[in-house]
């Protein structure tokens, strides 16, 4: 057997979370893409990074690799569902005024094409379809590097606020 070993390192989230309830979602995530806030923690275990943010919207993109593999040798579908619900939730929170937060209440993946490391680097959309004062509504896609979807969702945010 050959040995494989992957390292993950990720900035302390500390300094985002204390700076979260003075900007508004759109905000705070503009921030986070252009490297002056710390990115999620689960951006670095998903390899994936912000790279769209606007009003109602943003996109993701992820380089899955063998690490992300199940016991078929298919990227798994906990990945595909994290960067969904990561690009859902993100494009929700960019309608929120300062001070509020969300949380997902539901998600529906549908895994339309298998995913492996050749696949990548995938592009993971996501846009509000319904925004809300208590819940909001989003869906969005993972294309592969052909521009082929690959999972489609949808999902119900719960919206709070925060503190």
């Amino acid at each position: 057997m050959t040995h494989r070993e992957k390292t993950i390192t990720w900035q302390d989230p500390t300094e985002a979370l204390e700076a979260m309830p003075r900007l508004s979602g759109i905000d705070y995530l503009r921030k986070m893409q252009a490297g002056e806030l710390p990115g999620a923690p689960i951006a670095a275990h998903a390899a994936m990074q912000l790279t769209e943010v606007g009003e109602g919207t943003v996109t993701f993109v992820s380089e899955p690799d063998e690490s992300h593999y199940n016991p078929i040798g298919a990227v798994h579908g906990g990945l595909v569902c994290t960067l969904l619900d990561s690009a859902l939730g993100c494009a929700a929170h960019t309608t929120l005024p300062a001070g509020v937060g969300y949380t997902s209440i539901e998600i529906k993946i549908n895994y339309l094409r298998p995913v492996t490391k050749e696949s990548g680097p995938l592009t993971i959309n996501g846009r509000v379809t319904k925004p809300g004062r208590r819940v909001a509504f989003a869906e969005g896609e993972v294309l592969d590097k052909q521009g082929k979807v690959v999972a489609t969702a949808s999902s119900s945010l719960l919206i709070f606020p925060l503190g």
